[in-house]
């Protein structure tokens, strides 16, 4: 299983970005798939998730109602958008592919992972 993030970079607060996660390896319509951050010097956070049938859920309580996760399975990409950016959503986000696929998932179900993708917020 290959997983590869694009589109991060540097934005202003209160910017957009859209994260990729183009995936080989594995089919997204059959798997739930994570997106994860990690920050300098903190724990990697488990930010949210969407289902085989296209059921999301966000784990960061800031995140909700921001970022939304989807899918497109014929590209077999999935998708971070994030929007009303702030200066503590900086880090690198990961995206992740589980061994097995349940609802909901738990952050040790993912074993496959991306390179990660920088998202830098600056005020």
């Amino acid at each position: 299983v290959q997983l590869v993030e694009s589109g991060g970079g540097s934005v202003q607060a209160g910017g957009s970005l859209r994260l990729a996660c183009t995936v080989s390896g594995l089919q997204i319509r059959e798997y739930c798939m994570g997106w994860f951050r990690q920050a300098p010097g903190k724990e990697r956070e488990f930010v949210g998730a969407i289902s085989w049938t296209g059921i999301t859920d966000y784990f960061v309580p800031s995140a909700k109602g921001r970022f939304i996760i989807s899918r497109d399975s014929a590209k077999n990409t999935v998708y971070l958008q994030m929007t009303g950016l702030k200066p503590d959503d900086a880090a690198v986000y990961f995206c992740a592919a589980p061994k097995i696929s349940r609802w909901p998932p738990a952050t040790s179900d993912f074993t496959s992972w991306g390179q990660g993708t920088q998202v830098t917020v600056f005020s």
